[in-house]
């Protein structure tokens, strides 16, 4: 059995080379536990070589090769694809945006590969190696014999069997190994932590591992909001207003924020899933009314998720308006936004729904589901249009159809992949529309026309001029504003990055500039928050511009959030809140009757005791800060370790987790959406048309909800305030 031992031992010796290089050049010296990875190297070792040993030796050795180059462009592309997305590269990836991905990242793959090309090379050496080996006739690919092939088979069957020994184990055992891989099924935590074989291993067979429970299970509350600082501003009880000699007392709504929902007939689904989804719904604690209640109410309202914002991106004199907006409105000192599977899309998934994305494309696979509860559906409810716009293709990650289901009128500037018969109606004329990446400036200039007369209106920016690559060559917003920054102590990526957001900060200086001229910004509310963190910047520049340590912590997703409106006094909040807190938390500053129950985010101002939560189930409260890859748990100042209260937080945790998946994936909004009275039955119609402004007559094919631009016509804050809540 020599020579089938020898391709055995090359193949299993590739396996375990390529993955110390893989996980060197993105790991660099952290952790890596084998314990699923060697039963999948050897299965895979042994059934390279199997189907090598039946022809002759001519054609074993082009299967051979064959074989080789598929093995060192697995660990390539995924070395690539984390160097630049600092994410696995998952078969959901190439399905959906594959084609995409070629047009729209070309210049990122060049640049990922160039930064990649010394572990590149590495990764070639098993190649070079085995052409040696078989000049030098070390390694022989002659046909094998029935006992060699009997023993190939039983070295994957060994390999095969270990493999589900391992996970059985882990199952029985509560293993962490079982719920990362099996259950729980972070990408990025498993092949950082087990491999690359067992994360492609993994992809391919889907969920297929059963889980000891659903984490559906009644949801398990905590204590609320309970800071240990003195100077609490008390937002649950009641304000004395006099009237001459007599004090009244104005007794603060606190009610909680809920829907009628007839859970009777929601429980009574003919779906086990749905009962049980419907069950956690009911068993969760809503958040209340507060004094920000209705502070917006009436006003227009325009948001924005800005490509790759950061804190870094803010100074005061190269971006003033992001500056002032910053520090002004509500400002919010621990506000994070973390990094999810697809990036941009996952972030706007986050920031629309107020739910946490489930694997990848949530966005995408959520254009078919019934969505009565977003922003453009509680607007629509006061007959207000809701626009959204992008500065890039309309057809990238299907927003064209995802976007018009949440309820906007959506169009971006450029058609993409689409037909310009059905879908030309929705691309905007934009100046310079073509730049890479393109400028918000000229985004905001190409469509505010379009709904700055309307007498209200809710409108959804989706940026770009932030996007990678930060340098100043293949970056054209970096490259226009590159002397702005030229004085900067930072790297070339430090300084480009600043630059390119320039452009972002122009586009709100000129956003409330027309606000003000045209009478509306008194009226209107800004809110921004980031997709992701500019992810594609090296962590030692990205560490430059922040001035502090950021690799391996979870520092490196905090940012901002703007809430402002010019008219407001600063309010100062100090509760941890991420992204998933934004949207409910706008439906209770405008007023809008919803239920806090239907998101896994929470209203930041509210009484509710926070929850930040990450990708990994890493998770930040007022009380305990948990790092689930470095295993760390730090308790805040004045609070004291309390197991029983970080387990209920894990649970948590887990529950907000499936709950949110299986809204997703199992349309549970339309079963709620049936299951409300008369009055609130199809809140939004998925026909509705808003009144458009004036545009150039629609060709025959044109959708519904297409629109045109029309043609373009020619701050303040007070006293601080802090809260807790």
């Amino acid at each position: 059995m020599g020579s089938m031992l020898r391709v055995f031992f090359m193949f299993l010796g590739t396996y375990i080379y390529m993955e110390a290089v893989y996980h060197f050049g993105c790991f660099g010296l952290k952790g890596f536990q084998p314990i699923i990875a060697v039963p999948v190297w050897a299965a895979w070792s042994a059934l390279a070589a199997f189907f090598m040993g039946f022809l002759r030796k001519k054609t074993n050795r082009i299967i051979f090769w064959i074989v080789m180059a598929a093995v060192y462009l697995t660990f390539a592309s995924q070395l690539v694809y984390m160097k630049i997305f600092r994410q696995p590269l998952l078969v959901s990836a190439i399905v959906n945006t594959g084609k995409d991905a070629l047009t729209n990242y070309w210049r990122e793959a060049l640049t990922g590969i160039l930064h990649a090309s010394p572990y590149l090379l590495l990764l070639a050496v098993p190649l070079v190696a085995a052409g040696l080996l078989l000049r030098w006739k070390k390694l022989t690919l002659k046909s094998h014999t029935s006992g060699e092939r009997l023993g190939n088979a039983g070295f994957f069957a060994g390999g095969l069997v270990l493999y589900l020994v391992v996970l059985t184990a882990g199952y029985f055992g509560d293993a962490l190994y079982y719920e990362d891989y099996g259950s729980f099924y972070d990408p990025e935590g498993v092949i950082s932590r087990y491999g690359v074989a067992p994360s492609v291993l993994r992809d391919f067979l889907g969920n297929i591992f059963p889980e000891k429970s659903d984490g559906l299970e009644v949801y398990e509350d905590v204590p609320a909001y309970a800071p240990v600082d003195d100077g609490v501003v008390d937002i649950s009880g009641s304000d004395a207003v006099s009237d001459g000699d007599a004090v009244i007392e104005e007794v603060l709504d606190t009610s909680p924020n809920v829907l009628p929902i007839d859970f009777a007939g929601l429980t009574a689904a003919d779906s086990d899933t749905i009962v049980k989804v419907a069950e956690y719904m009911q068993s969760m604690t809503p958040t209340n009314r507060n004094e920000y209640t209705g502070m917006f109410e009436g006003y227009n309202l325009i948001y924005l998720t800005a490509e790759g914002f950061s804190p870094y991106a803010v100074d005061e004199n190269l971006t003033p308006t992001l500056y002032k907006l910053v520090h002004s409105g509500f400002v919010f000192d621990e506000f994070y936004v973390p990094l999810w599977s697809t990036s941009t899309s996952d972030g706007e998934y986050t920031n629309c729904t107020g739910l946490i994305p489930d694997q990848m494309h949530s966005m995408k696979r959520s254009k078919d589901n019934a969505m009565p509860f977003t922003l453009p559906a509680f607007f629509s409810l006061e007959g207000v249009n809701s626009y959204a716009f992008h500065d890039n293709s309309l057809s990238y990650y299907d927003r064209n159809l995802s976007h018009p289901n949440l309820g906007y009128n959506f169009m971006a500037s450029k058609l993409g992949d689409l037909e310009e018969s059905k879908w030309g109606g929705q691309v905007f004329e934009m100046e310079n529309a073509n730049y890479w990446p393109a400028s918000d400036l000229d985004m905001m200039k190409a469509t505010m026309p379009i709904y700055i007369n309307d007498e209200r209106f809710h409108v959804y920016y989706m940026t770009v001029s932030g996007h990678m690559n930060y340098n100043f060559a293949g970056n054209k917003m970096s490259a226009m504003h590159k002397e702005e920054v030229s004085q900067l102590p930072y790297s070339e990526e430090g300084r480009a990055y600043i630059a390119c957001n320039i452009e972002l900060d122009l586009a709100l200086e000129y956003m409330i500039e027309e606000l003000d001229r045209a009478g509306k910004l008194e009226n209107t509310v800004i809110c921004l928050s980031a997709d992701h963190y500019p992810y594609a910047m090296e962590v030692a520049n990205l560490e430059e511009l922040a001035g502090k340590p950021l690799d391996g912590t979870l520092d490196i997703y905090r940012n901002n959030l703007i809430l402002w409106n010019s008219e407001m006094e600063t309010v100062e909040v100090t509760k941890p809140a991420s992204s998933v807190d934004i949207l409910p938390t706008l439906l209770n500053l405008f007023g809008f009757e919803y239920d806090s129950r239907l998101y896994a985010g929470r209203d930041i101002l509210s009484d509710s005791a926070p929850l930040v939560i990450f990708k990994d189930r890493s998770f930040i409260t007022d009380r305990v800060i948990y790092n689930s890859k470095s295993k760390e748990i730090v308790w805040r100042e004045g609070w004291e370790e309390d197991e029983e209260y970080f387990e209920a937080i894990r649970s948590q945790v887990k529950g907000l987790y499936n709950y949110s998946a299986n809204i997703l994936n199992n349309d549970f909004y339309r079963y709620v959406e049936e299951n409300l009275p008369e009055e609130y039955h199809s809140r939004v119609d998925p026909e509705w048309t808003a009144p458009k402004p004036p545009a150039p007559s629609p060709s025959p094919e044109e959708t519904p909800t297409q629109t045109a631009p029309a043609e373009e016509t020619g701050d303040g804050s007070g006293q601080e305030e802090e809260i807790y809540g």
